[in-house]
Formats: structure tokens, sequence, C-alpha cells
């Protein structure tokens, strides 16, 4: 069985490496509240110290740029996040991998931080039905002819619609829905939830006119054993960054940039704005003379979706030697629980790792540990027997709870459109530039995007 297709980004060469011969050049430099540019040239500055705003900083630094990055956790990497909570045992909470290592810039810094890399397999799956039971040859084919027809209904409502509509219910008119024995729906269901997984937005949300619509990047998948934070620290070296600083509002004439925060006042010539769409959403940061209305209603139609992981580390391995197991939950218990990685290999301990995505990974956020984890056994208990082990601790993420993410990442919403990422990422009154995984039009929702975003950015002021 085909368990599922990863996001596709777009083909990529290596814009800004060459700046990262010489990484330790950049020597940090003090910069507090209530300064204006210093004397040897324009300052900038940075909103943000995830993996686009790093790159900017990076990229900027190297031009000779004098540069400070405003970042609002007490850590860098935003959505990039390894937990180091059990020791010797690193976990990536947000991103885990590079989406297809051709030609693929975070490929290359991964080799320039030395940091050693994991294949995962999509093809590596052991797959179950909702009793516990293994998927037989008979019902793999059920399940790859269903999610064959979805695409197609998807292609074919592309070709020929003038408007937009959602991917569920363009699907279940497609399918003839309401024909469907609960068997076939619920086949067709967990090949929805897949597309869930992979674009963190509900289908019920999802567009259906611009579903997939990403080029493609060639290449295997691969994961961090060590953790992703080698990238963001190998870009951070350096760099004079300000941890703490909530950034609440940006104000710009054409004099300059004001960026206030909740520990004072920041002044200079222009800034690089990296925050994540759900963020921008909020309302939480303010913008002086108002953005214009193209990217006001970029930020409004486009969405921010989730996909939050349950980390359930065991006293010993009682599942298959395989990359990924897949669970078919019955229709009412829909989008719970369906797909788990296998953590072991990686970190040579054994720890199982669950995701949940749009409708009910938010839902789960209200959710206490306990109510989690028991959920998560439930599903384990159901495959594997009422006697497996208890685990021995968890790690969960809320990001749509997080006030500084409010998501994980961007998918495209019913009602928008690919130009709108352009929209977001243009620059206001070459002031006020924008950066982050949602302004890449075609590689929105990966590492790599942002990373390219970021550089983007920075060439609108460098050059």
């Amino acid at each position: 069985m085909h368990r599922r297709r990863f996001l596709q980004s777009a083909g990529l060469g290596l814009p800004g490496l060459a700046a990262l011969t010489s990484l330790s050049a950049c020597k940090a430099s003090p910069t507090d509240a209530n300064t204006s540019a210093s004397s040897d040239g324009e300052r900038v500055i940075v909103i943000g110290a995830g993996i686009s705003g790093l790159a900017a900083a990076r990229h900027l630094a190297e031009q000779g740029e004098h540069v400070v990055v405003l970042e609002a956790r007490n850590r860098i990497g935003g959505r990039i996040w390894t937990s180091e909570k059990w020791a010797g045992v690193p976990l990536d909470l947000g991103a885990s991998w590079i989406h297809g290592i051709d030609s693929n810039p975070i490929a290359a810094l991964a080799a320039k931080a030395k940091a050693r890399t994991v294949v995962t397999n999509p093809d590596s799956s052991t797959d179950y039905l909702a009793d516990g039971s293994e998927v037989d040859d008979a019902r793999a084919k059920a399940i790859e002819g269903w999610q064959s027809k979805t695409e197609d209904a998807l292609a074919s409502y592309q070709d020929d619609a003038d408007k937009d509509a959602s991917v569920r219910s363009v699907v279940e008119r497609a399918l003839d829905w309401s024909s469907l024995s609960d068997e076939d729906k619920t086949l067709i269901s967990f090949g929805l939830n897949d597309y869930e997984h992979e674009y963190s937005g509900s289908v019920d949300k999802m567009s259906a006119l611009y579903f997939d619509s990403g080029a493609d990047i060639k290449g295997k998948d691969v994961m961090f054993p060590g953790g992703y934070h080698q990238i963001t620290d190998l870009l951070a070296r350096g760099l004079a960054i300000r941890t703490g600083h909530v950034v609440k509002h940006i104000d710009w004439d054409s004099s300059g940039v004001t960026v206030g925060t909740n520990k004072g006042t920041f002044h200079a010539g222009r800034v690089v704005v990296t925050l994540p769409l759900g963020v921008l959403q909020s309302g939480a940061v303010t913008f002086g003379p108002g953005l214009p209305s193209t990217k006001r209603t970029a930020i409004d139609k486009l969405g921010m979706g989730v996909l939050n992981k349950c980390y359930l580390r065991f006293p010993k391995v009682f599942w298959p030697d395989t990359d990924w197991m897949t669970y078919v939950p019955e229709l009412d218990k829909y989008g719970q629980w369906e797909q788990w990685i296998n953590i072991t290999r990686p970190t040579g301990q054994p720890v199982l790792l669950g995701f949940n995505a749009a409708d009910f990974g938010r839902t789960m956020e209200g959710w206490n540990d306990t109510q989690i984890v028991n959920s998560a056994m439930g599903t384990l208990k159901t495959i594997f027997g009422s006697d497996v082990p208890a685990p021995l601790d968890y790690q969960i993420t809320r990001w749509a709870s997080d006030p500084y993410a409010q998501g994980s990442y961007s998918y495209d919403k019913t009602g928008s459109t690919p130009a709108m990422r352009d929209h977001l990422a243009a620059g206001v009154d070459d002031r006020v530039h924008f950066a982050g995984e949602a302004t890449h039009r075609d590689s929105y929702q990966t590492v790599h995007g942002a990373y390219l975003s970021g550089i983007r950015a920075a060439k609108e002021i460098a050059d």
C-alpha cells in the first residue's frame, strides 16, 4: 500500500549558500532599545528568529548590513524546535524533514553543519484497520483505488471549474457519496485525512481549485537524529539576536521604521517581517500606516493549519520495524491517530510519534495531557492488544495555541489563490519587507520555502 504523498515543492537552486562559507565572520554587536541606526550604515531589523528570519539576517550581515533580530520567544528557531527534555534523545517538536533533498538548500546547510540525516521511506509502512487487523492485499487495493478516484476527481474539477469549492465537497459530489457503503466512505475518508496531514488544513476548508499547487522537487525525505536545531544554530552563529522581545507595533515613513516591543522601541532604515501567517491574522502586531488592501486580503483569505505531535516513550518496542504505521478509524473517529512514525531507528530508543491534523488536531489542544495520551493509547491498544506497556513519558505539541505561531503552517484555503502568496511577500514603501513559508508561492509549508523567502527579502534590501 502506498501510504502517502509528501508535499512536493518547486525545484530549487542554492541562492544564499555562498555566504555561508564564512559563517563565523559576522560578529554580534550590542544593540539596545531606544537607539537609532549605527554610524556605519543604516540598520535593518529582522522580526523573528525562525529560519526565514535567520536566513534574511545571515544574508544581510554577510553583505555588510547592520542587522538586529528581534525574537519573542526565549529561544531561536520558531517552528523549528528541538526538545532536549529526554537526555540523549533530541526530538523535533516542529519541522522534522527535508522534503526532497535534490537541489534543496536545507540539504546543503545540513552538509555544512555536518548534521547526520536518516531517510524515511513513505512506502515502508504497516497499515491497520479499525479493528486492529492488518490491511490485507484486497483492502490495500481498495484504498489505493479510492485514492486514485479522489485524485482524479480533484484533477477534473481543476480542469473544468471556474469557481472554488472545498476538497471534501468536490470529492463527495464526484464519488456520489450518498450511494456509497460505510466501508467505502471509511476508506475514502482515510485518504482525505492524509491530505489534512500533508497540507494541515481541513478538507472542509481546503481549496479544490488550487489543491496541490506546488511544483515538484525530487529526492528522498530525510530527518535529523540530532535535531533540526543544527540548521538554525548554524545560521544564527554570530548574529545579534534579542530574545524575549515581543513585537507589538511596526510604523514607518520616508525616514525609516520604528518597531515597538514589550521591552522598548527600535529604529532602523528597513524591517523584515517574518511573523507566521497565524500571527498576522490574529492582529497581535499592528502596522502604523496600514497595509495595502492586497496584502490584507491575502492575510485574511489564506489558511493557517494545524499538525500536532505526540511523542510516546515506552520501556520496550512492541511495534513492527517499518518507518510508518497507519490506522483506518471508523467514520465517527475520522482523523484520529491515523498516522504514526517509528522513531526507534533514528533515535535508538523505543519512541513512537503520533500525528493529528486539521480539525481534530485543533480540538485536541483543548484536552489535558492525560486525555491526549489516553486517546493515543486507545488506538495503540486496538492495534497491538490491551497488554501493551504504558508509556514512560510523553511530549505533546499545541501549535495553534502558541501565541507566536498560532498554527503549524499555511495552506490554500477555499477562496484564496496562489497569487495571494505573492501579495503577502510584497514589500511596502521600500521599508517593510515580508518573508516566511506562507510567502513562498511554490514551496509554502516547507523549511526550504521559508529559508528561500528570507533570502529573497534580504536581497530586496541588499541589492
